[in-house]
């Protein structure tokens, strides 16, 4: 009988095997890559003496500054190295060349302890100058080494006080050392100089600007920006849409970025050749203050202007990004020397500028192009989104049928030996 049921019980373990097998073939296993560095992060908070203001939530943006690092410190991927480091936190004299050097690393750059890092923050107390200029330069040291993703996240409530160590200027020297490092930007309730002054640093860098108005919004942003740094890195290669299709530029498959301002047209011609797929899609930044209830529109159309298709996507208010997309499948031609389509891309967008807010430079634009071969068969994109999968749901039905069959015949066999014995 125990023979019996090892038997049952290896040839239940051959059958799980060879499921396995097919659900994950051999050709289907991922290559090992190279040993990536780790993506390495740099908060750079203002703890200058204005970050005693009550004006977020009922709050002050100190406090909203702490809730928020908690949250993100507790959320922050594992294998991103993680520093925090601080403006305005330890001067409290009047001494303006000893305020514009008060800044400290409050957690080094490296392997996150959470708590640690917490206690760190709890002890902050808002107290001096706003040196963001020297801030900035700091931290780029702090972040020096290695091949990763390197990111500072930048949260202040007001302008550089010491000029004239101009920090967008600074932002700019690091952005042409070449070293991949990105600058983004969070303004705690900012007026228009501060706007103007962080968006510039961002800008300088391919970085974000976002303005903050409350906590949360505070604590989702720099939760994205924490685990953005995580993504692969891809570089985007920059390129300038036109304003009409005939002058368009020709993309082939891959990452572009680009400027539009407000409620502008840009087009980008891409070849489709007979049987291929056209995927594309568009990410819009909203950099700086705009006014609420925007679009942005990514159209497929013919060099006559005819249009395919169409994505489409739409905001409220909230400064971040919008994003649409869009799938072009050219048909299989009878003629093997049949020419490739020429589609255009038109991005638009319907943003508009708050009251004061510069429209130059444009709103930073991601598109992705990607052209595929298409599916063999119009039945292969049918089949209620399975597609060629259905031969894998096949083999595994009927996989389990023989199981069930076999089980179930070697459980009468056990019942049987019972009932004789």
């Amino acid at each position: 009988m125990i023979t019996r049921q090892r038997l049952a019980a290896g040839v239940c373990a051959l059958l799980a095997a060879l499921t396995a097998g097919i659900a994950f073939p051999t050709g289907a296993v991922a290559d090992e890559t190279a040993e990536q560095a780790a993506p390495k992060v740099e908060l750079v908070l203002d703890v200058s003496g204005s970050m005693r203001a009550r004006d977020i939530d009922g709050g002050s943006r100190m406090s909203a500054a702490k809730q928020a690092f908690n949250e993100v410190l507790d959320a922050t991927p594992e294998e991103v190295q993680l520093g925090i480091r601080t403006l305005g936190a330890n001067y409290r004299g009047n001494d303006r060349k000893a305020g514009c050097k008060d800044t400290a690393q409050l957690y080094p750059v490296g392997t996150l302890d959470r708590t640690e890092a917490k206690t760190a923050v709890a002890t902050l107390t808002p107290t001096g100058w706003t040196p963001i200029g020297p801030a900035l330069l700091k931290a780029a040291d702090d972040l020096d080494g290695g091949n990763g993703t390197r990111r500072i996240v930048l949260i202040s409530d007001g302008e550089d006080t010491c000029q004239p160590l101009d920090p967008c200027e600074v932002a700019r020297e690091i952005a042409a050392k070449g070293i991949g490092l990105t600058i983004d930007t969070l303004g705690l309730v900012p007026d228009a100089k501060t706007r103007d002054q962080l968006s510039c640093i961002a800008d300088a860098t391919g970085g974000t600007y976002t303005s903050i108005q409350h906590k949360e919004e505070l604590t989702d942003r720099v939760g994205q920006l924490v685990e953005r740094a995580a993504d692969p890195v891809v570089t985007p290669v920059a390129v300038e849409g036109a304003t009409a299709c005939t002058s368009a530029p020709t993309l082939k498959s891959g990452l572009y970025t680009d400027r539009e301002e407000f409620g502008q047209h840009r087009y980008y011609r891409v070849d489709v050749k007979p049987g291929q797929e056209l995927r594309a899609s568009v990410s819009v930044a909203a950099d700086r203050e705009v006014n609420p209830d925007y679009g942005v529109l990514l159209r497929a159309v013919t060099v006559h202007s005819r249009e395919i298709v169409r994505g489409e996507a739409a905001g409220n208010g909230r400064t971040d990004v919008v994003s649409t997309g869009l799938r072009y499948p050219k048909a299989e031609s009878d003629d093997e020397n049949a020419p490739a389509e020429t589609v255009c891309l038109q991005v638009s967008n319907s943003f508009s500028a708050a009251s004061g807010v510069k429209t130059t430079p444009g709103m930073p634009v991601e598109l992705t192009v990607d052209v595929v071969d298409g599916p063999d068969q119009a039945s292969d994109v049918a089949s209620f989104g399975l597609g060629r999968g259905w031969w894998l749901l096949g083999a595994l039905v009927l996989t389990g049928f023989l199981a069930g069959v076999l089980w179930g015949w070697v459980s009468r066999l056990r019942i049987a030996v019972w009932r004789t014995n």
